[in-house]
């Protein structure tokens, strides 16, 4: 049966399928891009330590739901800003082998959008765990 003869309901039977494969690789190449992000993310491991004593006090200090949502996204903001600085590192590294100064400046700057999500995940764990320290 060639595709002219094909019925309405095969073709789309056939593209759901295509649809399905296709979904599933968009999974698989975001799970090799987290391992790719592991592997290659210097400062990782400190951030991971980092969100984990957070848990831990979050824990002892018995926070609120409130307070547990903040943090969740403080040490998401930290982990996604670190995520788009390695992606950017890894094109400017392909893109620019050798040394250019706009290279290093989206460098500094993707940089400093992880500094400034550690700033604010920082601000944000001293407003939720300061007054449960003193108090």
């Amino acid at each position: 049966m060639n595709s002219i003869e094909k019925t309405k309901w095969e073709v789309k039977k056939e593209d759901n399928a295509r649809h399905r494969i296709l979904y599933a690789r968009r999974f698989i190449n975001a799970f090799r891009g987290m391992y790719i992000f592991g592997k290659t993310t210097k400062h990782l491991f400190v951030h991971l330590f980092a969100a984990l004593l957070v848990v831990f006090l979050g824990f002892y200090f018995r926070i609120s739901g409130i307070e547990w949502m903040l943090i969740v996204f403080a040490i998401g903001l930290v982990l996604i800003s670190e995520a788009f600085n390695t992606a950017i590192e890894i094109d400017i590294d392909l893109t620019s082998p050798e040394y250019h100064p706009y290279a290093r400046d989206t460098k500094d700057v993707s940089a400093s959008a992880v500094l400034l999500a550690v700033f604010v995940a920082i601000i944000v764990g001293l407003i939720i765990f300061l007054p449960k320290m003193f108090y």
